[in-house]
């Protein structure tokens, strides 16, 4: 059996925590209460394929605008690398506070669903790997 119980997980938390960190995710089942824990390079897979999408558009001063439409967040910077900076601290900002007011958040009905795009963010090792993953398309106005 692949789940391990709430109980047998207290009994012996030192060996399902070198499980997890060296061998693989481990199921537990508490009660009604099902839940997974696993390592962060674990969840850097699951949410891996996580797509920060932007739209960018070029300003009529030449300034650059990144709008990603999965979060609702838009930044703004005087060159295209500056923007994605930006947009990189703004998703890492709204990650923070998303997890600071979790239970609000995650029952949303608008933000719910962007708990896979929080979790890449907090686990992200630095804002330039943030940055790095956020991929940019022509936007239209």
């Amino acid at each position: 059996m692949f789940v391990m119980s709430s109980s047998d997980v207290r009994k012996d938390w030192s060996g399902v925590l070198d499980c997890v960190v060296r061998e693989k995710p481990v199921f537990i089942k508490r009660t009604r209460d099902r839940m997974v824990l696993c390592s962060t390079e674990m969840m850097e897979q699951i949410v891996g394929e996580v797509p920060f999408a932007a739209k960018s558009f070029i300003e009529d001063d030449g300034s650059v605008t990144l709008s990603l439409d999965a979060l609702d967040i838009v930044s703004h910077g005087d060159t295209f690398e500056s923007a994605k900076s930006e947009l990189a601290k703004d998703i890492i900002e709204y990650a923070e506070e998303y997890y600071r007011e979790f239970e609000l958040y995650s029952r949303a009905p608008n933000r719910k669903n962007h708990i896979p795009y929080v979790i890449k963010a907090l686990i992200a090792k630095s804002p330039k790997e943030l940055e790095d993953a956020i991929i940019c398309r022509d936007g239209k106005i």
